[in-house]
């Protein structure tokens, strides 16, 4: 919820009251005609999370003049939908155990199950959006072919193109996206100008990749996210810390203890002794403060971007965001 020293009596009053009802559609929109499906598709969602898509939804409907409070709850409901889906596909794909602190639908279920309850979510995220109208179907299903194309980009990798530019094109693509529709999913529903939609895009594009550059360092470096911690790491998905970590490393370390991180990083992280000892080693890496003073930077940026929004109490709680996404510990 909004913070202390921004908060703004109305706004959080607000804000409260339209994630309470999107909590609940969350749960009526995931009920299937099975008791096995209802429960699958409720999985993730009864596990609770953060629900900053949701958050930014409301906060940019606060730029307009005609929100209608229905509507903000439906398109927070999508984005979330539309997250939550996509969480089913990642962890068959990362072969997760454990998801908010829960075993991961994957690992209940089955990998069979796991997708295709992830396609039923996507399906009632569309059914939803298309009560909204055409110009929104036609915005989410743009996200959404970003959301693969970044997810097939993770999957091929880099190849001969720079490891971190591939990386953050990624994110860009699979957190960043959704990010900036929520934005603009709000702003589109009050009415705003076509200015501020575009400002509130450019934000959310920014503090997307701002929130999964901050996951990434706490994948590395908290023992309290609900996941397993170097889920990335053992699955070799190459995130901010690991990379500039290698960068730093490079192809003949002197220090004893580089050396070793760079041989633990080429090599197999299946076992849970060398996992352990990777993160160990990472923990204690220069990488992390660079990775930590990178995300900095960009929330900084992202900040920037709010300077051509109307003052007020939505303006400062979005700025406020850009402090937490940078301090938060899970």
């Amino acid at each position: 919820m909004l913070a202390e020293r921004t908060r703004d009596d109305a706004l959080e009053l607000t804000t409260r009251a339209h994630l309470e009802q999107v909590e609940t559609a969350l749960l009526e929109a995931a009920t299937a005609d099975t008791a096995l499906v209802t429960e699958a598709a409720r999985h993730v969602i009864s596990a609770g999370g953060k629900r900053f898509r949701p958050l930014l939804v409301v906060l940019a409907s606060q730029f307009g003049p005609s929100a209608v409070p229905e509507d903000v709850v439906k398109a927070a409901v999508v984005v979330e939908l539309t997250h939550v889906a996509s969480l089913y596909h990642d962890d068959v794909m990362d072969e997760a155990l454990l998801r908010r602190a829960a075993p991961s639908a994957n690992a209940r279920w089955g990998n069979t199950v796991a997708i295709l309850v992830g396609d039923f979510l996507f399906a009632r995220a569309s059914d939803l959006v298309a009560e909204l109208g055409p110009d929104y179907v036609k915005l989410q299903a743009r996200t959404f072919a970003r959301l693969v194309q970044g997810q097939i980009a993770e999957t091929v990798g880099p190849g001969e193109s720079d490891p971190l530019e591939h990386y953050l094109a990624v994110i860009a693509d699979k957190t960043g996206s959704l990010i900036a529709t929520s934005a603009v999913f709000g702003a589109r529903l009050a009415g705003a100008s076509a200015d501020v939609q575009a400002a509130l895009q450019r934000f959310g594009e920014e503090i997307g990749v701002v929130f999964q550059l901050s996951d990434d360092i706490i994948d590395i470096t908290s023992d309290e996210t609900g996941k397993t911690p170097g889920t990335d790491l053992r699955e070799g998905v190459l995130t901010l810390p690991t990379l500039l970590a290698r960068r730093a490393i490079g192809p003949d370390p002197i220090d004893p203890a580089d050396a070793r991180l760079g041989e633990l990083l080429g090599g197999d992280l299946g076992s849970d002794e060398a996992l352990a000892e990777a993160l160990s080693l990472l923990r204690a890496h220069r990488a992390v403060a660079e990775a930590r003073a990178e995300v900095q930077r960009r929330a900084a940026a992202a900040r920037r971007l709010l300077a051509p929004l109307p003052d007020g109490p939505a303006k400062d709680a979005l700025a406020e965001l850009c402090d937490t996404v940078v301090t938060r510990t899970r």
